[in-house]
């Protein structure tokens, strides 16, 4: 199995295996998954995860709580200015304040509400709700 998209990978993964009602997945791991994982534990969508060593890349071993509905890496990653957030909430998220976008910006990785209170701008990586 060929690896292409990491984080489309892994949100896949996680949106499978919520839907069929699992407690735990394994993950293959990367820096930015470990950055979107530990977004996704904060906002309350995934329970703790830890990384295995394989002796390759290693995986994330993530316990799932059944709080996603939705999650999909977003492609391709548009640029979105500060000002420009809430309509990019509109297009990807099914109401206001429910679920979060997942940008990558000059100050790292962070949320939606992030970015929009240290006013920062950046790119769309994925969608949860």
């Amino acid at each position: 199995m060929t690896y292409n998209d990491t984080l489309a990978d892994a949100l896949n993964i996680i949106k499978i295996y919520e839907n069929i009602g699992k407690t735990k997945c394994n993950i293959r791991a990367s820096k930015l998954v470990r950055e979107v994982l530990k977004k996704l534990q904060e906002n309350g969508y995934v329970g703790e995860f830890e990384f295995i060593d394989d002796g390759k890349s290693g995986y994330y071993n993530v316990s799932l709580i059944g709080r996603i509905n939705d999650c999909k890496a977003i492609k391709p990653r548009f640029p979105v200015k500060n000002d420009e957030i809430i309509n990019w909430e509109r297009r990807y998220l099914p109401s206001i304040n429910h679920g979060i976008l997942i940008l990558t910006t000059p100050k790292g990785i962070m949320t939606n509400r992030e970015a929009k209170e240290m006013h920062t701008g950046g790119r769309l990586l994925a969608y949860v709700y």
